[in-house]
C-alpha cells in the first residue's frame, strides 16, 4: 500500500462529526474532547458515558440517523458504526466534500487512519502499524511502557492472568493520577468494565481486540444493576479472560468494590485489587485545600452524602460529624446539600465555617465555588454545579488562600 503522512491535527474549536452511539465513539470521544474538538454526534441512541458528556453540554447530539448535511462545516469525521452500508454513506458524503473521514469498521475504505496512541506528559506518541491494528498496538505499547518505565525492559503483568479479575482504582480524573500498575494492568486486559467516572482518555489507549462494557451510573438515573456487573465480571472470568474493572477514584470508597470482591470469591474468581487516588483527598488538593493542616485541622472524615441526613436508610451521624473540629469530605452530596448544611447547622456547625465545592477535580473543566456553611447551598445552585463534585467543610479551605 501507498505510505501514509503522517500529521498532528489542531483541532481546538473545530468541528468533529461522529457518527455512531456506541463502544467505539465512546473510546473516541474523550480524545477529540481533550484536543479541544467542537464535537458533533449523530446516533440514535448513545451510552451512558455519551450521555454524560451530551447533558454536560461537552458535546452536541443529535438523537437521530445520519444525513449527508451533517458533514457541512467538519474538519474531520469519525464513522464508529459497524454496519458497512451506513458507513459507506457517511465516507462517501466526506469524500464528496472533501474532508477527511475515519472508519472504525474498514480502515482501508477511509481516508484518515487513526494512530494507536499513548500519551506521556506532554509527549504523545502515535503509531501506524501497516494496516495491521495489533502491530501498532503492540508499538505502541512497548513505547509507552518504555516511557513510563524510564527506558527499562518492557515487561507484561506478571499478574495478568486469564481467569482473573482487577479492580483497579483510575484516580480522581486526569488519566496521570492512575498508578503505574493500573495503567499496567488495564494494558494487558482482554475486558474492561468501566464506571462513568473513570478517566475516558484510558479507554483510548485500549486495544482493538478488547471488549468494553460501558457500566456507568449516572446519578438518580439509569443504572446497571449491581448484581448484572457482578455477573459480567465471574462470567468473563471464567471463560479464561483477564477482566479489569475500572472505577473512578479507589475501588473501597464508595465504589462498591468490596461487593464486587465477594461476588467473585464465592464464584472462586482470583482478585486483585489496586488502589486509586481517592477524590476525598485528590480533588481538595487540586482545588488548593489540604485536608489537614498544623494547627487548623488534626483530623479529617469523609461521607457520603447520596443518602440525605434524616433518611431511615442513612448510617451517617451527622450531629457527630457536626461536632468535629476538623474536615469534612462529603462525596455524592450535591443534591443533598441543602439538608446536609442544614444538618450541619442544626448540630452546632458555626454558620460562617468555610466550605468549598470542587466540581470535575483534576480535569480540564474543574472549577470551584467557595462560600460558607449558611450561604453554600444557595451559591452552588446559583453557579450551576453539576456533579461530579465534592464538598470541602472546614477552616482548611481558606488556609492556603489567607498565607
Amino acid at each position: 500500500m501507498t505510505p501514509l503522512y503522517p500529521l498532528g491535527l489542531k483541532l481546538d474549536g473545530r468541528r468533529v462529526l461522529v457518527v455512531g452511539g456506541g463502544a467505539v465513539a465512546t473510546r473516541r470521544v474523550p480524545a477529540l474532547l481533550a484536543a479541544g474538538a467542537d464535537v458533533v454526534l449523530v446516533s440514535p441512541h448513545l451510552t451512558p458515558a455519551l450521555q454524560t458528556h451530551a447533558d454536560a453540554g461537552r458535546i452536541t447530539w443529535r438523537p437521530r440517523r445520519f444525513e449527508p448535511s451533517d458533514v457541512d462545516g467538519a474538519w474531520l469525521v469519525q464513522v464508529a458504526v459497524n454496519d458497512p452500508s451506513a458507513a459507506a454513506e457517511v465516507s462517501t458524503a466526506a469524500e464528496e466534500r472533501r474532508v477527511f473521514c475515519v472508519r472504525a469498521d474498514d480502515r482501508h475504505a477511509a481516508t484518515a487512519w487513526t494512530p494507536a496512541v499513548t500519551r506521556h506528559g506532554p509527549v504523545t506518541v502515535g503509531v501506524l502499524g501497516g494496516g495491521d491494528p495489533r502491530r501498532a498496538v503492540a508499538v505502541r505499547d512497548a513505547i509507552r511502557d518504555l516511557l513510563a518505565a524510564g527506558l527499562r525492559e518492557v515487561e507484561r503483568a506478571s499478574d495478568a492472568n486469564p481467569g482473573q479479575v482487577a479492580l483497579v482504582g483510575a484516580g480522581p480524573g486526569d488519566p496521570e493520577l492512575v498508578t503505574v500498575r493500573g495503567r499496567r494492568l488495564l494494558a494487558a486486559a482482554d475486558v474492561v468494565v468501566v464506571d462513568r467516572l473513570a478517566p475516558g482518555l484510558l479507554l483510548d489507549e485500549l486495544g482493538p481486540g478488547v471488549e468494553l462494557i460501558d457500566a456507568s451510573k449516572i446519578p438518580y438515573g439509569p443504572a446497571a444493576a449491581q448484581e448484572e456487573i457482578n455477573k459480567i465480571l465471574v462470567d468473563r472470568a471464567r471463560a479464561g479472560h483477564f477482566v479489569v474493572r475500572l472505577k473512578g477514584g479507589d475501588p473501597y470508597v464508595f465504589g462498591r468494590g468490596g461487593e464486587e470482591l465477594l461476588a467473585c470469591a464465592a464464584a472462586g474468581v482470583p482478585v486483585t485489587v489496586v488502589p486509586g487516588v481517592t477524590s476525598a483527598v485528590a480533588a481538595p488538593a487540586a482545588a488548593g485545600i489540604p485536608v489537614t493542616h498544623r494547627g487548623v485541622a488534626h483530623e479529617f472524615a469523609v461521607v457520603s452524602g447520596h443518602v440525605p441526613p434524616g433518611d431511615p436508610q442513612s448510617l451517617v451521624d451527622w450531629p457527630a460529624l457536626a461536632r468535629l473540629r476538623g474536615t469534612l469530605v462529603v462525596l455524592m452530596g450535591l443534591k443533598n446539600l441543602p439538608l446536609i448544611a442544614d444538618a450541619l447547622l442544626t448540630g452546632g456547625r458555626p454558620a460562617d465555617t468555610p466550605v468549598a465545592v470542587v466540581q470535575e477535580a483534576t480535569t480540564a473543566t474543574q472549577r470551584t465555588v467557595r462560600a460558607d456553611l449558611g450561604t453554600i447551598a444557595t451559591a452552588t445552585r446559583e453557579a450551576g454545579v453539576r456533579p461530579p463534585a465534592i464538598v470541602v467543610v472546614g477552616p482548611v479551605v481558606d488556609v492556603l488562600t489567607k498565607n
